[in-house]
């Protein structure tokens, strides 16, 4: 049995531990209200421009651009969402283990794919593994704006363009509530699917179809990609919440087992002196 001086020590030390979860459950119960509100009213705005694409898109016979149309596939781009932290629970490893497993299955070389990574456990991930990390992105806020990420998706969207790889798959914890989230898989290019729910609208172009999505797929494929951002750091908060939540409760379960033992040791230990005290007179007598 431990120490009554080690148990002390166990039981000072959980709590300390017990105190900074608790403190990072607070911070992410914070940042979530935030996270969950910037998602949600995001959604909008994709509908909406999901709508305008689809009615020029699907609406008109002439309307033709290359981010429409599918082509042989010699590269994919897999965009993985991480975070910059750990202490998320699976947050992360289910992603990166859904990604790997699809490389493995879908690609024998290295010149097959190409992954453009935003989060620092993302990158080191697949950097340590010698995979195919073309482009990056650390230290982005808990609360990222458009104009924090548009170079990377800027970048990523014209790789397809310019031809560097023939298909775009993104990756990312979708935010179903507090406790629940799920990995999500989805073709980001070429846009093969993009119709709409509503019904769509007859616009007048000027100057032209071809012209508008000239310059509005691009930032559609943009604004999917900021909007999976938006899901993920949501999903990201609410991750590290309910991983630190369960932390604290295990603390704490633990002091209560470890306080449980100190007494008992304590009243041993007590005892003992006792029967040695009443010996030690009975010999005496």
């Amino acid at each position: 049995m431990a120490s009554l001086r080690d148990l002390k020590s166990r039981i000072n030390s959980t709590k300390k531990t017990s105190q900074i979860t608790k403190a990072m459950q607070m911070v992410s119960a914070s940042a979530l209200n935030r996270a969950e509100m910037n998602a949600k009213s995001f959604v909008p705005y994709m509908e909406k421009i999901q709508e305008v694409v689809a009615s020029i898109a699907l609406g008109s016979k002439d309307a033709t651009h290359p981010m429409l149309q599918t082509r042989p596939v010699k590269k994919t781009c897999y965009l993985v969402i991480t975070s910059d932290r750990g202490l998320a629970g699976a947050y992360n490893s289910s992603v990166l283990k859904l990604v790997h497993n699809k490389i493995l299955e879908r690609h024998r070389s290295k010149d097959e794919y190409v992954i453009v990574a935003i989060g620092r456990v993302g990158t080191d991930y697949f950097r340590n593994r010698d995979m195919n990390v073309v482009l990056d992105v650390i230290g982005l806020p808990d609360h990222p704006s458009f104009a924090d990420i548009v170079k990377i998706t800027n970048k990523t969207v014209s790789m397809f363009a310019d031809g560097t790889y023939d298909e775009l798959y993104m990756y990312y914890n979708h935010f179903v509530n507090a406790i629940s989230q799920e990995v999500t898989e989805k073709k980001l290019l070429p846009l093969t699917d993009i119709a709409s729910s509503n019904k769509l609208i007859s616009y007048e172009f000027e100057p032209s179809a071809e012209e508008i999505l000239e310059t509005l797929l691009p930032q559609y494929a943009e604004s999917l990609i900021y909007g999976a951002l938006l899901d993920g750091k949501a999903s990201e908060h609410a991750a590290r919440m309910t991983a630190m939540k369960n932390a604290t409760d295990n603390a704490k379960e633990l002091i209560d087992s470890l306080t449980l033992s100190y007494n008992r040791a304590r009243q041993a230990a007590i005892t003992q002196e006792i029967t040695e005290i009443v010996g030690g007179a009975a010999a005496l007598e």
